[in-house]
């Protein structure tokens, strides 16, 4: 009993050596997702995660800042049909 196996993620690396590049790309792209993921709902104000107390977050995007995480040579106009809309909607 005294030669049972560790099954542990150090000694899996240190017997297969070949793992620990994907290891490695493993943690990047997960550290990413989350550092993306931690970006976006702190940074842009569309992204909710309660909608009981701004149940229309999309009414105050300033549409005339970019969004996007690259923006080359974009300009906004205002649509007048769709402002006009936009107001006779509200009560």
């Amino acid at each position: 009993m005294k030669n049972k196996m560790k099954f542990g993620l150090i000694q899996i690396m240190r017997r297969r050596k070949q793992v620990i590049p994907l290891m490695g790309c493993m943690a990047l792209s997960t550290a990413g997702a989350i550092f993306a993921s931690l970006y976006f709902l702190f940074t842009k104000n569309d992204v909710i995660l309660n909608t009981s107390r701004n149940p229309e977050p999309w009414e105050g995007v300033d549409p005339s800042k970019p969004q996007k995480l690259v923006t080359i040579n974009q300009k906004w106009r205002p649509i007048e049909e769709l402002e006009q809309f936009k107001y006779k909607q509200k009560p």
